[in-house]
């Protein structure tokens, strides 16, 4: 088992930034404000000798409110999941109250605890740590999460007592998790429907929108098959966007729906389907992710406006008709299951290897029952296909001319494509490529019929 290691720490000491810096990625959102990391946020660290886990936490203080109640809760689950804790102080502030209520939490926990003075650069470790002994935790280290200064001699003493280990970290692995990208309007359910999956209040659920800011990686496994779910931040119309940590929070939803195998797009059955619902789900099918829609809070929707609703869905989302879509309650649990089920339907759909002789064979089939047009008096004569990528599936087909297919013609064979492969919930992108001429941009050279003609020409001159 790798060693689990929580930072803990009060508002904005650069638990964050040290995150980050572990990790040796950029999946802790940062920011110069406090309360940005409000949820767990897991990760794999490495330095020389060891492997770890490490676990990113929202500020601790004193006497929290409103959302900071369930703030603190997921700190103190950090707590007790870890092995051993990194408090985070800042070298500038000095020892503070919050620090010293803090400094008693982590005492209290009976977990070994190193304190690591952030923002050390430029000072001789002794004098940037000689305050710090007061909070009785030992030896302060002295670091820089944003420079690295300092970190692996903290991993180092954190890890001391621990073998390095030799077992390659999950990412290493053979076999990867299914990475499944939860996104939708503010306060749709999304962390809601994350904490049902996982069986744990592993993500605050808050009533109130914009209460999940990161992108939160929550592992877990159902049916013998590993799933990585991550929770995003609601995304609203571009001109009500104005906090900049909710502009930060909407560049890392848009890049975890980059990194995504599938994404489960999730609707408000309470509201209208809205134009950004519409748009964000574009985003979604634009970047080739495969996609389920889930209509949440459908338990709150009285039976006679449900037929409105599906209405809505098929009016207003009919350019994502490949998607699957299920009708749920996060908070109960209806309709879960079968939403799981069509997310790894359309993992293996966009996974799928596509054999040439059977995609030609379902070209010939579609031009047989529907002939490509004419464009520009000539008709478009496509030969054969192959596949060209995954996730999303991507099919070539070369012929002549074929770069002028029509738009109406090019969704009707990936429509055909879709249907014969059973690609359900995944889109397919189909290119078009013309056979070149050998002989384009060559002069005075024949093409071998031409010069059958001119020897045959030769022949009877000589005669």
């Amino acid at each position: 088992m790798l060693p689990v290691i929580a930072l803990v720490g009060r508002p904005n000491v650069g638990k964050s930034t040290l995150f980050n810096a572990l990790t040796r990625t950029r999946d802790a959102l940062v920011a110069d404000v406090p309360g940005v990391t409000r949820d767990r946020q897991y990760g794999y660290g490495r330095s020389e000798r060891h492997r770890f886990i490490v676990v990113d936490t929202g500020g601790l203080i004193e006497s929290p409110r409103g959302i900071e109640q369930p703030m603190a809760l997921q700190t103190q689950r950090a707590i007790e999941e870890a092995g051993r804790i990194v408090f985070v102080v800042d070298r500038h502030d000095g020892v503070t109250p919050a620090d010293r209520f803090v400094a008693e939490v982590v005492r209290r926990s009976g977990k070994p605890v190193v304190v690591a003075v952030n923002k050390s650069e430029g000072r001789e470790d002794e004098v940037a740590v000689a305050e710090f002994h007061a909070l009785g935790l030992g030896e302060p280290r002295a670091i820089s999460a944003t420079h690295g200064q300092g970190v692996e001699e903290l991993v180092a003493a954190v890890l001391e007592d621990v073998e390095p280990a030799d077992a390659a970290l999950p990412d290493e692995a053979e076999g990867g998790d299914i990475r499944v990208c939860v996104v939708g309007r503010p306060n749709v359910g999304k962390s809601t429907l994350i904490n049902r999956l996982a069986g744990e209040e592993r993500l605050i659920a808050f009533d109130e929108p914009g209460t999940t800011r990161d992108t939160i990686l929550v592992p877990f496994e159902r049916d013998g098959r590993r799933f990585t779910l991550v929770d995003t931040a609601g995304v609203r119309r571009r001109a009500r966007v104005e906090d900049l940590v909710e502009k930060f929070s909407v560049i890392k939803t848009l890049q975890a729906i980059e990194e995504a195998n599938v994404v489960i797009g999730v609707l408000d059955a309470r509201d209208t389907v809205a134009e950004q619902d519409a748009t964000l789900l574009g985003i979604v099918a634009e970047r080739g992710r495969a996609l389920v829609i889930a209509v949440n809070k459908w338990d709150h929707v009285a039976p006679g406006q449900r037929a409105d609703i599906r209405s809505q869905l098929e009016t207003r989302l009919r350019f994502l008709d490949f998607a699957p879509v299920h009708f749920i309650s996060a908070l109960h649990g209806s309709g879960v299951g079968e939403l799981m089920v069509s997310v790894q339907s359309a993992y293996e759909a966009a996974m799928r290897t596509l054999p040439t002789p059977e995609l030609t064979r379902v070209l010939e089939a579609a031009m047989q029952q529907h002939q490509p047009p004419l464009v520009r008096g000539r008709r478009v004569k496509l030969r054969y296909a192959h596949q060209g990528g995954r996730n999303p599936p991507v099919i070539v087909v070369h012929g002549t001319q074929a770069e002028r297919t029509p738009e109406d013609y090019r969704r009707y064979l990936a429509n055909s494509f879709r249907k014969a492969f059973d690609l359900r919930g995944t889109p397919v992108r189909v290119e078009f490529r013309s056979e070149e001429n050998p002989y384009a941009g060559r002069r005075n050279v024949l093409t071998p019929r031409q010069q059958r003609s001119r020897q045959r020409l030769m022949r009877h001159v000589r005669r």
